[in-house]
């Protein structure tokens, strides 16, 4: 294999490294408390040497990022409808893009995807490729492990720059899973993949066998590993079981090897789980793998809203961002029903940034603050215009501005009982004593 020089690599032996400079740029931290946290695997900056994406740190001291999940199904293949997808998801400002899909060819999908992506980092399950069409190519489940590694490589030659890995589901963990009391054994699609792989064909997880060579391609084309959580619990009742903690040590093991062989990591996390066990996941996680990004699905806090998962997933992943999640992977209106519709990722999309820069405003302090501060102000003043650029999601500001149209200075909740009108001439008086007299 060529050997090219990481960038954990580079953070290690350079003082200066260009892509690290943009992020300090970016995020607005010290460069070399960045390069620090790159070189011990603490901060990461998804890429691969085979495309140019946009440069998006995750990690201590970073933002909180937001993925999106777009993809095929085996029910539903619409390539044109992905598409849509993804360009709502860009448009409304995601960092990160997954592609999950399982339906149509699924090589020729991805590189469509990517080739739309405008050099968002994007993000693949190779594990979905190697059953569908490991099934069909030897018409069964009995298909060699390389085939795994196979895939794996095709996904890195053509560009991902981010790869869910389940290699922290033993045979031994997804036995104690199927013939244990889980309510729901796994959830995990690629991880149910690999336990009836590893059923069937008698052998031990592909991944976690076959670690080091793991480790040798994504360091050939610098991609990030994305330890995936195949034992997440899928619903409350499952969360913090001894599947789920055991599944973390395991990864916690694999990220830290992956960090000595300077290849970029980051560990997934849950799933479902009450509001008061979030702090403690993370704390735990941090403290298993020395501080490495964790990228969590919500976690989603309760399980009877169908159709509005989205914002039962904005309040966990609130709750996360703010103890020390670095990535989170949105949840749309569909979540558990459907494929979701172009309308529903955008709504799942703008949850979720809500929901991290909530986060934000705790774990960075006036960082994150100054947003809030500076829409503030605005509001105060009454400038519609300034507080609609600064939304979070303009169109959808303006929309609800404009629903009721009025000739006034206020909105048409309070109209000319608004409070800023109300105490206008004594507010311009600040400073000064009652009606602006001297005090």
């Amino acid at each position: 294999m060529v050997k090219y020089v990481g960038l954990i690599q580079e953070a290690r032996s350079s003082d200066r490294v260009e892509e690290l400079i943009e992020v300090s740029r970016v995020e607005g931290v010290d460069y070399d408390i960045l390069r620090r946290g790159v070189a011990c695997g603490r901060v990461i900056v998804p890429r691969n040497l085979r495309r140019k994406v946009k440069v998006v740190g995750v990690g201590e001291g970073m933002k909180t990022k937001v993925n999106v999940n777009i993809g095929t199904s085996g029910a539903l293949m619409d390539i044109d409808l992905e598409l849509r997808k993804l360009k709502v998801a860009i448009e409304h400002g995601t960092d990160t893009v997954m592609d999950l899909s399982t339906g149509g060819d699924l090589s020729s999908v991805r590189r469509t995807l990517i080739e739309a992506s405008e050099g968002t980092p994007f993000g693949t399950v190779p594990a979905y490729q190697v059953w569908i069409e490991g099934v069909m190519k030897y018409d069964g489940t009995h298909f060699p492990e390389d085939y795994f590694l196979k895939v794996l490589e095709e996904h890195l030659k053509d560009g991902v720059d981010f790869m869910t890995i389940h290699a922290g589901i033993t045979r031994e963990l997804a036995e104690k899973a199927v013939r244990g009391k889980r309510l729901m054994p796994i959830v995990s699609r690629g991880g149910s993949m690999i336990a009836v792989w590893m059923f069937e064909n008698d052998a031990e997880n592909p991944f976690v066998k076959n670690w080091d060579y793991v480790l040798e391609l994504f360091s050939e084309y610098d991609a990030v590993i994305s330890l995936g959580d195949a034992l997440r619990p899928g619903t409350l009742v499952d969360a913090h079981d001894e599947l789920q903690i055991a599944e973390l040590v395991n990864n916690a093991r694999l990220a830290k090897l992956s960090v000595e062989k300077g290849v970029q990591v980051m560990i997934e996390g849950p799933g479902h789980m009450q509001l008061d066990k979030i702090a403690a996941d993370i704390k735990l996680m941090k403290s298993l793998t020395g501080g490495l990004p964790y990228y969590v699905l919500g976690p989603l806090v309760t399980d009877i809203a169908p159709g509005y998962d989205h914002i039962v997933s904005a309040i966990g992943a609130a709750i996360a961002a703010a103890h020390g999640a670095d990535l989170i992977c949105y949840v749309t209106p569909a979540e558990h029903l459907s494929l979701p519709s172009p309308e529903q990722v955008r709504d799942g999309l703008i949850a979720a940034k809500i929901a991290a820069h909530v986060g934000d405003i705790v774990k960075l302090g006036e960082r994150a603050l100054s947003w809030d501060r500076e829409l503030s102000v605005k509001r105060a003043e009454l400038d519609w215009e300034s507080q609609i650029k600064l939304s979070i999601n303009p169109l959808e500001a303006r929309r609800v501005r404009e629903q009721y149209l009025a000739a006034i200075k206020s909105c048409t909740m309070c109209g000319q009982y608004c409070v800023f009108i109300l105490l206008e001439k004594y507010r311009k008086g600040l400073g000064e004593g009652r009606y602006g007299e001297r005090s």
